[in-house]
């Protein structure tokens, strides 16, 4: 690592990963490129759906996008979630270091969006370690609710992709957060535990439009719902 060298912000195109950017952008950190791990199934460290929009939200960024699809995982002798975990971490850390000889001064650390995740932040901790560079972790341990309305006070206009929890029905699919639907996810929150910015994995989102970007992302859906859970399911995506 070089004080000279880039950043590479890890982006999902969700609320929490773009903050992170957002934040990094505005504190002056050089920002070269955006890395997006495609899960294939369920994740202990990963944001899932709609990471296949990643791409075209970086396009409105207007930083380079890269890809990684870690394939499937190996689960022979996988039987518990670090052991999980620790396994999703590799194709990230190899993408980094190969990032770290092609960036000019190379890899001066990364961008994470984790809020309150030990699991998560300790292995991406303990990755910068390895790699030799620092860590930007601007939502860590910060108040949820201060940080949605930091978001909303900013412009993102961030929408509810997936829900898994008691209390959010299918009517939250595509469902815009704003003040009116903050003041509903308190109200799970005191009925259900339902978390103010969803870290454990009750909702999922996406940010189509924001302050760091230059178009809005404009999307078409369709809805699916199993009767406990759901997800929107993107027909066409374009940036406006």
């Amino acid at each position: 690592m070089t004080d000279d060298g880039g950043w590479v912000s890890l982006y999902s195109g969700g609320k929490d990963s773009s903050w992170a950017l957002y934040c990094a952008l505005e504190c002056g950190l050089d920002v070269r490129r955006l890395l997006t791990v495609h899960p294939t199934g369920d994740s202990y460290m990963y944001h899932v759906p709609a990471t296949e929009l990643a791409s075209l939200a970086a396009e409105s960024v207007g930083i380079e996008h890269v890809d990684i699809d870690p394939g499937e995982l190996d689960a022979e002798g996988i039987r518990e979630s670090g052991a999980q975990g620790d396994a999703e971490i590799e194709p990230l850390e190899a993408a980094l270091r190969g990032l770290d000889d092609e960036l000019d001064g190379g890899l001066a650390g990364v961008t994470a969006g984790a809020v309150e995740s030990e699991f998560q932040t300790s292995r991406i901790e303990a990755m910068c370690d390895r790699l030799g560079c620092e860590l930007y972790a601007p939502l860590w341990r910060e108040d949820p609710r201060g940080l949605v309305d930091a978001m909303l006070a900013a412009g993102f206009e961030i929408l509810i992709v997936q829900v898994a929890a008691a209390g959010l029905d299918e009517s939250w699919l595509g469902r815009r957060i704003d003040e009116r639907t903050v003041a509903d996810l308190e109200e799970l929150h005191e009925r259900y535990g339902v978390h103010l910015l969803g870290e454990g994995g009750e909702f999922e989102t996406l940010v189509v439009d924001g302050p760091h970007m230059d178009r809005r992302i404009d999307l078409e859906y369709r809805t699916e719902w199993d009767g406990t859970r759901g997800r929107i399911r993107v027909t066409d995506a374009t940036l406006e």
